[in-house]
């Protein structure tokens, strides 16, 4: 399949993958049939790759419902966008539609998609948030002009979306790799180990990632190398990390991170890409 330029991102993830994207490129293999990204986010890797076989997943079910709508209703969707004003008040009676269950109930699929991208792109640096209630919470970010509805990489994703042969999930890690054969290959991107107890950010979804998910993580690549599938995996250069994946191929890479609200928490990090192929 041709690569088309105009297919990327449409909404700023946490930990999103653009900044590190040519470091991870040198270790994605030449070959596989299916990709899979369990934790596909905003998709840098997979629009970049463009593979023609692919599973996507991610546990943020209004993220896998954007990528669901432009795949079957673009049109409406882009309509649906240009509704939206850049303006506060009208950003937070938006942002506040998911406080009241039964109204946000009422919403449809269309409608839901067209708010997270609106808030995603008016919101303060881009980015998704909830509570712990699940709730959005990122104050509105004040932008000259920002592109709501970016008619052209829409329509370029919906195209690719139905040229290729997509299966999009909804729902636990491990789930998203079931049925993978040997000759597939997963990229994983999942929550980061935080280095510190205040840059701990996994406020994308209500339940958070902790060390147990992420040794179940580490179980699954396990279970995945002794079938003979390929795997990487990005993830915070931690001492728990580290060790964790001690028995892979572990190269560290400097990414340059500015989650952290404190000013010295922004600068080059270190990271890790862990894979099982050389």
């Amino acid at each position: 399949m041709k690569k088309n330029p105009l297919v990327s991102p449409v909404v700023k993830w946490v930990g999103g993958k653009r900044q590190l994207l040519q470091d991870i490129l040198k270790h994605i293999p030449d070959k596989y049939s299916t990709y899979y990204e369990p934790f596909v986010g905003g998709g840098a890797v997979l629009f970049h790759l463009q593979p023609g076989k692919m599973v996507i997943n991610d546990i943020n079910e209004e993220l896998m419902n954007v990528y669901n709508v432009i795949c079957n209703n673009v049109e409406e969707l882009i309509e649906d966008l240009k509704k939206h004003k850049n303006e506060a008040d009208y950003f937070y009676k938006i942002r506040e539609l998911d406080r009241d269950r039964e109204k946000y109930a009422q919403l449809n699929n269309i409608e839901r998609a067209s708010r997270i991208i609106y808030l995603n792109k008016t919101c303060y640096n881009g980015l998704f948030r909830v509570n712990r209630q699940g709730e959005f919470n990122t104050p509105f970010g004040r932008y000259k002009n920002p592109n709501i509805a970016n008619e052209a990489t829409l329509k370029a994703v919906n195209n690719y979306f139905n040229k290729a042969k997509i299966t999009l999930k909804c729902g636990d890690f491990e789930e998203a790799v079931k049925g993978i054969r040997k000759g597939g290959f997963v990229y994983f991107d999942p929550p980061y180990d935080p280095v510190s107890e205040s840059a701990n950010f996994t406020g994308y979804d209500k339940g958070g990632f902790d060390k147990d998910e992420q040794i179940r993580l580490k179980k699954l690549c396990d279970k995945l190398n002794n079938r003979g599938v390929k795997f990487l995996l990005s993830n915070s250069s931690t001492e728990f990390i580290l060790d964790l994946y001690k028995d892979y191929n572990i190269t560290i890479v400097k990414a340059k991170r500015s989650i952290n609200s404190k000013g010295d928490g922004r600068g080059d990090v270190n990271e890790v890409l862990v894979k099982n192929y050389e």
